[in-house]
């Protein structure tokens, strides 16, 4: 059976991906800060697909030595480095440095960790697929998102230089830059009033936001054999965000 791992497979994208990957035949283990949820969210994955072995284990990865075992577990054909954390939505001026550096371990650090974990494996057996999470933020200018928008362009450029480095050697590297996606924690921003989920779906091209079975839906095409030419390359999920370069609401 092909194995996968997801980061941060407890919720949102995370667990999406990890759904579609069951439905393609892997068995998926969802690995998350939160043990607990991680446990759960793989019990649902067996109730659904009965009789596949998918796991939930708890895993920091910010740890290296954690990042290291969990890596080691299986001989994983897939790996989706989703884990993140939101950043602060404050202006720069009164950004803290210790938020800041945090943003950029998770997400930066955490997704270099993984891969170069998983990508032993990958790289010994020859045949491998990562994706990796950037954000419309690492691509274009998001105004209060330094420490965020700075992680996921980092995310990029390493998505590239991965993918260079390691295509002779049968491993695809491949990232999706997703908009604003309707998850719990976009809820949680507009809630608070850090985002407003109006103005977004105006700005947007299709009128809404993306959901997170798009998102999972070009994250398993990536990791797909369909995508076997493919390495490399930034997609944006995104209802045309980044193609809009005219004034005013892009959307009526």
């Amino acid at each position: 059976m092909r194995e996968a791992l997801v980061t941060g497979g407890g919720d949102g994208i995370g667990f999406a991906t990890a759904l579609k990957l069951a439905e393609a035949g892997y068995r998926v283990t969802i690995a998350d800060l939160d043990g607990e949820k991680a446990v759960e969210r793989a019990a649902q994955l067996r109730q659904i697909h009965p009789g596949s072995p998918h796991r939930g284990i708890a895993c920091d990865i910010t740890d290296e030595a954690r990042a290291a075992e969990v890596s080691a577990s299986a001989a994983f054909d897939v790996l989706v480095n989703n884990a993140g954390i939101g950043d602060s939505h404050l202006p720069t001026l009164e950004q803290g440095l210790d938020a800041f550096r945090k943003v950029l371990d998770v997400h930066l650090a955490g997704t270099f960790l993984m891969s170069r974990e998983v990508a032993k494996g990958m790289v010994a057996r020859g045949s491998g697929a990562i994706v990796n999470l950037s954000s419309i933020a690492g691509l274009t200018g998001l105004p209060k998102r330094n420490a965020y928008g700075a992680a996921k362009a980092g995310v990029v450029a390493m998505t590239r230089a991965m993918a260079c480095e390691w295509a002779g050697q049968g491993v695809r590297v491949n990232a999706v830059a997703p908009a604003f996606v309707e998850t719990a924690l976009v809820k949680k921003l507009a809630d608070a009033g850090r985002v407003d989920l109006p103005t977004i779906r105006r700005r947007t091209p299709i009128g809404r936001l993306i959901a997170a079975e798009e998102v999972a839906a070009a994250i398993v095409f990536l990791a797909s054999p369909e995508a076997s030419g493919i390495t490399g390359i930034v997609l944006p999920v995104d209802g045309g965000w980044t193609a809009f370069g005219d004034f005013g609401d892009a959307s009526a």
